[in-house]
């Protein structure tokens, strides 16, 4: 398995050698409904689109994991898996492979990659987006994302778990979380056993601006979630990578324990 990290949300996932590229964002500012007085974010450097994608997956329709300018820019004959809202984005650009999956469902990519979609984060009163649990079929090796750190209870059904990939710090809008990290993660982390945790929804190399920022708070982090698994005495890996690097992510095989 290999993982690159192309800041905020967007990941190159190589697993069963397919590249999946997940919530991109790597063209032009992210805004939300072109509002950049409210929110915008861009990067000194540009960010290159990977070549060569076999798919892409899409756990949200809002601009953070659905970024039309990026996806404009996509073959648009590359295959999608999206949750239903994100599905409606890339219809309406022209994609002409879309599958849409609700929570439980589960897109088998080439006979190689099982992608089972679990429940995300809540999106108004009424929308639970998608996580998504990834298993490489040849070996049980699996990954699971979810982007702002909502896990369902369900996933006690799905340990142990590799890879998780999931916030690390919390960020408060006001006095409300909408990313959830620190215990949240360190709960998910006791629930699925994993090997290695990476932190996502991070700034990485991006610079922002706009009213938002003057309330919105972090807490926490990498360093602060490395400190709480060692006092639980977990056995987890934190990494925190850099952008752009391919890290090599080998899991030690675990298939009896799934079985």
């Amino acid at each position: 398995m290999y993982l690159t990290w192309l800041d905020s949300n967007s990941w190159l996932i190589e697993m069963a050698g397919q590249r999946i590229l997940l919530d991109p964002w790597l063209v032009g500012p992210l805004m939300f409904g072109n509002l950049p007085w409210l929110f915008k974010a861009e990067r000194p450097k540009p960010r290159s689109i990977p070549a060569e994608i076999d798919l892409i997956l899409l756990s949200q329709g809002l601009e953070d994991h659905a970024h039309p300018a990026t996806l404009q820019q996509l073959d648009k004959t590359i295959p999608v898996v999206a949750s239903p809202s994100a599905a409606k984005v890339v219809e309406q650009l022209g994609y002409t492979q879309v599958t849409r999956l609700a929570h439980g469902q589960t897109h088998t990519l080439q006979n190689k990659l099982a992608i089972r979609a679990t429940v995300g984060s809540p999106i108004g009163p009424t929308v639970r987006e998608n996580g998504y649990l990834l298993t490489e079929l040849a070996t049980n090796t699996n990954l699971y994302y979810e982007p702002h750190g909502y896990h369902s209870p369900e996933l006690s059904d799905l340990a142990p778990v590799d890879v998780v990939i999931t916030p690390l710090l919390d960020l408060y809008l006001l006095m409300a979380p909408f990313i959830k990290g620190g215990q949240t993660a360190l709960e998910v982390v006791k629930l699925l056993q994993p090997q290695y945790v990476l932190p996502t929804a991070a700034g990485g190399e991006v610079k922002f601006e706009g009213l938002l920022m003057a309330v919105l708070r972090a807490k926490g982090g990498t360093e602060a979630f490395r400190q709480s698994v060692v006092e639980h005495n977990l056995s987890t890996q934190v990494i925190e990578p850099a952008p752009g690097d391919r890290l090599h992510i080998q899991p030690q095989s675990r298939v009896a324990s799934r079985v």
